[in-house]
């Protein structure tokens, strides 16, 4: 993060900026629809990019709300306005002159300590109420973010709403498919899912050969994948190359509207280093930015990629 009261480029903290900070950014259309501008709060990651662009390409205006310390400083090429997590008061005063009324949550974010979060006057009323929201899991702190973003006077909706087009389809991606050993593997992978979800715990497996071998806690995807290859590496689990398969899904009763995963070629790199065979995820259940360079990381490092089920599968 920038110092404080800086967004880490030298400008107050909260400044409007962009290529036409009062208007239309120079990739967006005009809007056709008559619809208030989208905001878009965007964390790490190539997915706020890619929401912003396809909400452009239907012709929705959009405004972009970068984090400091997670957002993309490329994102600037839209209007914006960087804030830091605590400043509720000042991020909300901005979207409502701009006429912003719905809001969409994308992109990495770390769960942040508080002592870190920098916060306004308007924060600093409800610390009790946010201290409460940071005992409990990833579900308990952002169902309480959606009840503070409505109390605001804002809607907010999912990235699968405004940009249904980058949703994962159902089927194989790419040239390989899963054999039965690996399909039964996914089945195992969602199983596990749906049984752990009522308890808060990560939407991610690996299954190998039928054994659970890593579950997804508070690490996240990337960490768990490095803790299975630490384990083949130092022999606690015994299992060649090119076996078993990385599941992920939403938890049962997971607000879709926050925390859906992405997928990118930057987790298939990840899972063929650590030696997988493939990749599973809930079709309609993920984010793909970019399908055509999903499917060619893909096929190059020999591993399947499917989009599987859906709700209720």
């Amino acid at each position: 993060m920038g110092l404080p009261g800086e967004d880490g480029h030298g400008r107050a903290a909260g400044a409007a900026c962009g290529p036409d900070a009062a208007g239309l950014g120079a990739s967006q259309k005009p809007n056709p629809h008559g619809k208030a501008p989208l905001g878009i709060v965007a964390g790490g990651g190539s997915f706020p990019a890619a929401v912003a662009e396809a909400a452009a390409a239907d012709g929705r205006e959009v405004v972009l709300f970068l984090i400091q310390g997670f957002a993309d400083p490329a994102l600037e090429r839209w209007p914006h306005h960087w804030f830091r997590l605590g400043s509720l008061g000042s991020v909300t005063s901005w979207a409502k002159a701009r006429g912003v009324r719905e809001v969409v949550m994308v992109g990495a974010l770390t769960r942040p300590r508080m002592r870190d979060l920098g916060f306004d006057f308007t924060m600093l009323r409800l610390l009790p109420r946010i201290a409460r929201l940071f005992r409990g899991g990833d579900n308990h702190l952002l169902s309480g973010v959606l009840g503070l973003v409505s109390e605001q006077g804002f809607t907010l909706v999912g990235a699968h709403e405004v940009a249904p087009r980058l949703l994962l389809p159902q089927g194989v991606l790419g040239a390989l498919q899963p054999n039965e050993t690996q399909e039964a593997d996914i089945a195992r992978g969602l199983d596990v899912i749906r049984a752990l979800g009522p308890f808060d715990v990560g939407q991610g497996v690996i299954v190998v050969d039928g054994l659970v071998a890593a579950v997804e806690a508070a690490e996240g995807t990337d960490q768990m994948l490095a803790r299975y290859g630490e384990m083949r590496r130092s022999g606690r689990l015994r299992f060649g190359a090119g076996k078993g398969v990385l599941v992920k899904a939403p938890k049962p009763g997971q607000d879709r509207r926050v925390d859906l995963p992405s997928l990118g070629p930057q987790t298939v790199t990840r899972a063929a280093e650590v030696g997988l065979a493939g990749i599973a995820f809930e079709a309609g259940g993920a984010i793909v930015p970019d399908a055509q360079a999903l499917v060619e990381a893909a096929d190059a490092a020999g591993l399947f990629v499917a989009g599987i089920g859906g709700r209720g599968a």
